[in-house]
């Protein structure tokens, strides 16, 4: 299922739906990585404000703040399941904005949550509860938003307007580092600690209603509208699609990885293991993200003349190669301020050329009748075992083994992985969207 460009609906009537597409797709994006990128760099508040009972280590309790972490990316497959399935049923439209309510409702009620010294075991428990609730919607929202970009996209033009899935993933991961870094600014120790960490939650509720109306007036994709046109279409033998899911989460896997590795489990790690300050995490974080930005667009216009692959692999060799270095250079108190700046900038540029590409190299993967499904599936099994595990694997490692070159190794090994598997990956071949459609209607036919 790797050569054709399945049913990519390249071709629209008017150039102001693809960008509408682009923006109404986008949002919803920023906000659940906005959302995740605050979890991770609050999370030594959030561990001891709800799961650090009296007489508990600061280490076990934030061993358990990324067990909660992880659990919502496992809910993740589950949510890419469940919503894929409707909108490759009933739309993509009226799915992602079910999803979109979900996810501003969840974020905003973590706002407002009781902690441990409040109403004692209860408050981890409703804290992972809604984190579950978040989990299930960012299932749902990862392919129906590359779906409708991709679907959407002028021809030519898919490897850029699915990098801007990954683009509002680094808004999103600044806008939760900015405000954190804000409210560290602003707030003493103790202000941060008692209430001032509710606030980038609550900020989720006027940005959710504004992704919700945006959403109310997205358009149903042309490539979704033809394949309702003809119920006849014959959907791909379930054990292709099983295989493209399992190849497309192992081709992902160095991005998932990587990307919460030096994006988001890097603030704790920075504090836990090398004594930074909050303050001086938050720099390194939002420094990381500025790189992992600044090429993703690049990457994805890139890969739109070259292909997906060649972008993909050099980002993934990249991080196999140079992880430990640049961790290195962290380590190493000699090393001067702005090196270590560029240390961090540089890692997460890498990360940045796997995920300006790797949307549309998803949506190739699948024909439209199980696209929003499948690739969502891909990603969300990728990120539920190699992202949503990332924090706490390199944490109790960590502190089981002393060494703390665990996140360089855990990075290098994944991507050296995911660079085997893309070497399978086959290039689409140009305009065969609508050849897929053909195919198919040839293949109901013949089976009437």
């Amino acid at each position: 299922m790797d050569a054709p460009a399945h049913g990519s609906g390249l071709r629209t009537d008017r150039p102001e739906r693809s960008r509408r597409a682009l923006v109404a797709g986008s949002v919803g994006n920023f906000i659940e990585w906005y959302e995740f990128g605050v979890y991770g760099y609050f999370a030594t508040v959030v561990a001891a404000r709800f799961f650090t009972p009296e007489g508990g280590s600061e280490a076990e309790a934030l061993v358990r703040t990324y067990a909660s972490f992880a659990l919502a990316f496992f809910f993740r497959p589950v949510g890419a399941a469940l919503f894929g399935r409707l909108g490759d049923r009933v739309g993509r439209r009226p799915v992602l904005i079910l999803v979109v309510v979900l996810m501003t409702a969840a974020t905003t009620l973590i706002g407002v949550l009781p902690t441990y010294a409040t109403v004692g075991a209860l408050a981890p428990w409703l804290l992972t509860l809604l984190r579950v609730v978040q989990g299930l919607s960012a299932g749902g929202e990862f392919g129906g938003a590359v779906s409708v970009m991709t679907e959407f996209a002028p021809p030519g033009r898919r490897g850029l307007y699915g990098a801007w899935q990954s683009f509002t993933v680094a808004l999103g991961l600044l806008g939760g580092a900015g405000a954190a870094a804000l409210l560290a600014t602003l707030l003493t120790g103790a202000q941060l600690n008692s209430w001032g960490w509710r606030l980038p939650f609550l900020l989720t509720l006027p940005m959710g209603l504004g992704a919700l109306w945006l959403r109310l007036r997205l358009d149903e994709t042309p490539s979704f509208q033809a394949v309702q046109a003809h119920q006849a279409l014959m959907a791909p033998p379930a054990r292709e699609v099983a295989k493209a899911i399992v190849l497309g989460a192992g081709r992902v896997m160095g991005w998932a990885a990587a990307g919460y590795t030096f994006l988001v489990v890097l603030p704790s790690y920075l504090q836990s293991s090398l004594n930074a300050t909050f303050q001086q995490a938050l720099v390194a974080t939002v420094l990381a993200n500025l790189g992992f930005a600044a090429t993703i667009l690049p990457a994805g216009l890139l890969s739109d003349r070259i292909g997906r692959r060649p972008v993909m692999l050099t980002g993934a060799l990249l991080v196999t190669v140079l992880a430990v270095p640049l961790l290195n250079l962290l380590q190493d108190g000699g090393t001067s301020s702005a090196l270590k700046g560029a240390a961090v900038f540089v890692a997460g540029a890498i990360v940045g050329l796997m995920a300006g590409p790797g949307p549309a190299m998803l949506s190739e993967m699948f024909p439209t009748s199980v696209r929003y499904t499948g690739l969502g599936l891909a990603y969300a099994l990728s990120n539920a075992v190699f992202s949503g595990c990332a924090g706490l694997i390199i944490t109790e490692t960590i502190e089981r083994t002393g060494s703390v070159d665990i996140p360089a190794y855990y990075a290098a090994a994944t991507c050296a992985v995911s660079a085997l598997v893309l070497l399978t990956l086959r290039e689409p071949r140009t305009g065969a969207g609508t050849e897929h459609v053909r195919e198919q209607k040839k293949q109901a036919e013949k089976g009437s």
